[in-house]
């Protein structure tokens, strides 16, 4: 795509030139997550203004800059050199300049690294503020269309071990929220099996390449998956993201809870996490995990309020 770079950092200084952009900060910068078409005036003005960027891969953030017309010092900070990359950017901070951080593509310290580093700087008693924009994760929620989920949770990437997999994602299946995944293209196949085969009837949609120029999204009962992957090799290609629908309610969904199922997830709220909890005294008790769960909300917000 080409832009004319000069007038693109003009409209950019004109749209976002009027807040306060201070020293010694950090500013984590979200860009877009394939269409470069998604690069905000804030981004793009955060990204002109400060003293170096600190990037996931020199190479991609590279091109980025070089797509608006930008040449900084590129510093690369990834998942095996953050703790050391974060203490020469703090020093940096310290001496009074501005440095932005970018992963890849989308949202940094969500999945892609920067967590480490904007817990070392917040340690520091030096300044970390966010320029939003995309989100890979959010962007797939808004087209699945799961109306009747109570929320959502970001998984990310599931165990690669087949057997981690399989667990985490049993304990996951018949919840009341949506579920958000990310996969690889060479397992995208083996999670599609085994979504259609845990939870046939619960509703997936598979988001393919967004925003990109073979962008596809696609939502069906998990059994339906596989047949779908099937009739085009395409489908197997690209980054993807996954969203789990939130299971239907049932007739036995809606009943009243065992007194033993209840005491079970009792015990175990005091102990585990909430969905962790829920999957063990579905699994010990034989109760519905969607009642299991609005119970253990229940619970939780009660205890909250105490």
């Amino acid at each position: 795509m080409n832009i004319d770079a000069s007038l693109l950092q003009q409209a950019a200084a004109a749209a976002a030139g009027g807040q306060q952009y201070p020293a010694s900060t950090l500013y984590v910068v979200a860009t877009p997550i394939g269409n470069l078409a998604d690069i905000s005036f804030r981004a793009a003005h955060v990204l002109a203004l400060v003293d170096a960027v600190a990037c996931e891969d020199t190479r991609v953030s590279g091109g980025l800059l070089r797509h608006l017309g930008l040449h900084k010092p590129l510093i690369a900070l990834h998942q095996h050199n953050e703790h050391e990359a974060s203490a020469a950017l703090i020093a940096r901070l310290q001496a009074g300049e501005r440095i932005a951080y970018v992963s890849d593509a989308g949202t940094p310290a969500v999945s892609d690294p920067g967590a480490v580093l904007v817990a070392a700087v917040a340690a520091a008693g030096l300044r970390v503020l966010p320029i939003p924009g995309a989100s890979s994760a959010v962007t797939a929620l808004s087209v699945a269309g799961d109306a009747q989920a109570q929320g959502f949770d970001f998984i990310g990437f599931l165990p690669v071990k087949a057997a981690e997999r399989r667990g985490a994602l049993q304990a996951l299946v018949g919840g009341a929220r949506s579920q958000v995944f990310f996969e690889a293209p060479h397992r995208i196949a083996a999670l599609i099996e085994l979504l259609a085969e845990l939870c046939p009837a619960q509703r997936v949609t598979v988001c393919r390449e967004l925003t990109k120029q073979f962008e596809t999204v696609h939502s069906a009962p998990a059994a339906e998956l596989p047949a779908w992957r099937a009739a085009d090799a395409q489908r197997e290609r690209g980054e993807f993201v996954l969203v789990l629908h939130a299971a239907a309610p049932s007739a036995a969904d809606a009943s009243e809870l065992p007194p033993e199922a209840e005491r079970t997830l009792a015990v175990l709220l005091r102990e585990l996490p909430l969905k962790q909890a829920v999957a063990l005294a579905a699994e010990l008790s034989g109760a519905p995990r969607n009642s299991l769960y609005q119970r253990a909300l229940a619970l939780k917000n009660t205890a909250d309020r105490e």
